[in-house]
């Protein structure tokens, strides 16, 4: 069942002198359950589908729906609380509250909703992350590794329609990446949990479904992995 539409996606940046087209056009569905990986160079566009798709900007022309629902149809206000019960985003910074502990960060955006954890459920997913007995520490104590483990976490925490990662792996280094993205990979199998990870790193891509290349903000590709 289809999950994600984009349809005639634009992003024109104008000034007097030059326009950037970071995004020309850009069509694309992705499935209930599946792992999609959009692979291009610095500047080619990636970073910019992934915001539009996630309601973090908002689209020159095109428009985006989730589970139906069109971002550009909805005020801030809707937007924001739309994402925060339906998007999850992982970034290459991990992003995580200096003051929190780790179990406060990971269950931040449900308190942020006035909502209570499924603690079943949230010890499972820091079980299947390899984090469980790193609930109680503050983040400034943990590696890069396992904070970008407990920022997984804090974006799955909600039981998202779609996660979207943004070079999950570009702090870390060649091996703590892979093994986060083997752990992502795993996420998404055990909890059916859609995933579009935007990348530079061909060998991050191979653990998806399906790979789509950009370039100069168009969109090619579509090759099953």
């Amino acid at each position: 069942m289809e999950i994600v539409r984009a349809a005639g996606l634009k992003k024109y940046y104008v000034t007097d002198t030059y326009e950037v087209r970071a995004l020309d056009g850009v069509t694309l569905c992705v499935e209930e359950g599946e792992f999609l990986a959009v692979v291009g160079t610095s500047g080619s566009g990636k970073t910019t589908l992934l915001n539009l798709l996630g309601g973090l900007e908002e689209p020159t022309a095109g428009g985006v729906w989730i589970r139906r629902n069109s971002l550009k149809d909805m005020t801030r206000e809707e937007r924001t609380v739309f994402r925060r019960r339906n998007i999850g985003f992982v970034f290459q910074q991990f992003n995580l509250v200096p003051m929190l502990d780790v179990y406060e960060n990971i269950v931040l955006p449900l308190r942020l909703d006035g909502e209570e954890p499924d603690e079943t459920f949230l010890e499972e997913l820091v079980t299947a992350l390899g984090i469980k007995e790193k609930l109680g520490q503050m983040p400034q104590t943990l590696s890069g590794g396992q904070q970008q483990r407990a920022a997984i976490a804090r974006a799955l925490v909600t039981k998202p329609a779609i996660l979207l990662a943004d070079e999950p792996t570009g702090s870390l280094d060649s091996v703590t990446g892979m093994e986060v993205m083997g752990l992502l990979r795993t996420c998404a199998d055990r909890f059916h949990q859609t995933v579009i990870l935007v990348t530079h790193q061909e060998a991050a891509a191979q653990m998806a479904d399906r790979i789509l290349r950009m370039s100069d903000g168009k969109l090619s590709g579509g090759e099953k992995v």
